[in-house]
C-alpha cells in the first residue's frame, strides 16, 4: 500500500476527483511542455457529465490559462470513468498528448507511467495483514503507521492537515450567504450551530453540533474554498466534524487527534487499495461510506478500544452505506452531499457504540465488506455513479428554500 498522505490532500473544493485531480494533472502536463503555446483538454465520462457543475473546466484553466476544454459525453470506451486527454500544440502543430485519469481523492494516474504517488511503502495489502502485524509487534495501529512512514515527518504533515480541517470548520461556522452553482442553496452551518431546542438533551446537543461542523466544512467545499480530502472533497466534512468535536467539545489533545488521523488514513488506504474511493467508479458508498468507516475506526482508537473493536467499528460504518448512490443534483456537491456528511458523522459514533459491546460476536470482517462495496459499485448502473442521470438528480424539481 501507498503512503496515507495520498488520502489527505489539501486543495480547493468542490470535488477531489473533478477539481483537485484535474488541476494537478493540468499543472503537471503544462510543466512538461513549456514550449507549447496552446493546449486542449478533453474530459470524458463523469468529468464530462458533471464537470460543469463541479468546476472542472475552471480547475483546468487555473493551471493552464487559456486552455480549450471539451466535454465529450459520447465516448464510452475509457480506462477510467474520470479520464482526460491532454494535448499540447506549438504553432498549431500537436507536439504531445497523454491520457491522465483522476482516480479519486485528488490522486491521478498517467497512462503508461508510474509515479512517486504510486510507490508501495506498506508490505501489507489489507486490514487482516495490518491486524496481524500489529498483534505480532504488540503495537497500536497509529504506532504501526508511524513506524512504517516515519513518525516525525508524518506527524508534521498530519498536523498541517488537522489545522486545515480546523480552519475549514471555523470558516464555515462564521459564513453565511448562498452557495454557487444555480441551486441557490443557503449556508446552514452557522444557524444550525446556534440553534437550541427547548429542553434539548445532551445527546441532541452533540448530534446538532456534529452536524453543524459537518455542514460547515461541506459548505466550504461547495463554495470552492480550501478543504482536505478525507478521503475525497465530497466526503470532506465527516472526519473534521467528528474530531473537531472531540478536540474542542470533549477536550482530547491535539496529538491524540493526530494519532486518530493516522488510523483513519490507514483504513482509507486499505479501502483505496482494495476497492475505490471514487464516486464515479463505485457511487457514494465509496466516498461517504469510506469517510464514515475511517471516522468510526479512528474514533474507536481515540477511545482506546482494542484493534478488533476498531476493525468492527469501521466495518459497521461501511456495511451500512453499501449501495449508496452518487446522484448529485445539477452535478453539484450540494444535494444530497452536504447532509450526507452530517449523517455519516453521527453514524460513525453509532458504529463505535455498537462495536464497543458486540465485537466478539461479529461475523463479517472489514476486508470482506470493502470487497463487497467494490463489487456493488461495479454492478451499480452508470447513472448512479456521479453522472447526474439518475436518483435525486433525475427527479429534483426546484422550489424555494424556506
Amino acid at each position: 500500500m501507498k503512503t496515507i498522505r495520498q488520502i489527505y490532500k489539501i486543495g480547493h473544493g468542490p470535488s477531489s476527483s473533478h477539481t483537485v485531480g484535474p488541476y494537478r494533472a493540468a499543472k503537471l502536463f503544462r510543466a512538461r511542455y513549456p514550449e507549447a503555446d496552446s493546449f486542449e483538454v478533453t474530459l470524458y465520462g463523469s468529468l464530462a457529465f458533471t464537470g460543469a457543475g463541479h468546476g472542472t473546466g475552471k480547475a483546468v484553466r487555473s493551471a493552464i490559462p487559456g486552455a480549450k476544454v471539451i466535454f465529450d459525453k459520447k465516448t464510452s470506451d475509457l480506462p477510467h470513468p474520470n479520464t482526460m486527454l491532454f494535448r499540447a500544440y506549438q504553432k498549431g502543430v500537436e507536439i504531445a498528448s497523454v491520457r491522465i485519469m483522476s482516480i479519486g481523492g485528488g490522486s491521478i494516474r498517467i497512462e503508461g507511467e508510474s509515479s512517486e504517488e504510486e510507490d508501495e511503502i506498506y508490505a501489507q495489502k489489507n486490514f487482516a495483514q495490518i491486524l496481524e502485524a500489529c498483534e505480532a509487534e504488540g503495537s497500536t495501529i497509529s504506532q504501526f503507521v508511524y513506524r512504517t512512514e516515519g513518525e516525525a515527518a508524518l506527524r508534521e504533515y498530519l498536523r498541517e492537515v488537522w489545522h486545515t480541517m480546523e480552519d475549514a470548520v471555523e470558516r464555515g461556522l462564521a459564513a453565511d450567504g448562498t452557495l454557487p452553482g444555480g441551486l441557490k442553496l443557503t449556508r446552514k452551518a452557522r444557524k444550525l450551530y446556534a440553534m437550541r431546542c427547548h429542553n434539548e438533551s445532551s445527546d441532541i446537543t452533540m448530534e446538532r453540533t456534529l452536524a453543524a461542523y459537518a455542514f460547515a466544512v461541506s459548505e466550504e467545499n461547495a463554495d470552492e474554498h480550501i478543504v482536505v480530502t478525507a478521503p475525497t472533497c465530497g466526503s470532506c466534512g465527516v472526519i473534521p466534524a467528528l474530531f473537531y468535536y472531540m478536540r474542542h467539545d470533549r477536550g482530547f489533545g491535539e496529538d491524540e487527534i493526530l494519532d486518530a488521523l493516522a488510523v483513519a488514513g490507514i483504513i482509507g488506504n486499505v479501502i483505496q487499495t482494495n476497492a475505490s474511493i471514487s464516486g464515479a467508479e463505485c457511487g457514494c458508498q465509496a466516498e461517504i461510506g469510506s469517510a464514515c468507516s475511517m471516522a468510526a475506526g479512528a474514533l474507536a482508537s481515540l477511545y482506546g478500544l482494542n484493534i478488533r473493536q476498531i476493525e468492527y467499528a469501521a466495518e459497521i460504518a461501511m456495511e451500512h452505506h453499501l449501495g449508496l448512490t452518487c446522484d448529485p443534483v445539477k452535478g453539484l456537491v450540494q444535494i444530497p452531499c452536504i447532509e450526507r456528511n452530517a449523517v455519516a458523522a453521527m453514524r460513525a459514533v453509532n458504529s463505535v457504540n455498537i462495536s464497543r459491546f458486540l465485537y466478539e460476536t461479529r461475523r463479517i470482517s472489514l476486508d470482506q465488506v470493502i470487497d463487497t462495496m467494490y463489487r456493488t459499485g461495479l454492478d451499480m448502473n452508470e447513472k448512479y455513479r456521479e453522472t447526474s442521470h439518475g436518483g435525486l438528480a433525475a427527479i429534483y424539481e426546484e422550489k424555494p428554500e424556506k
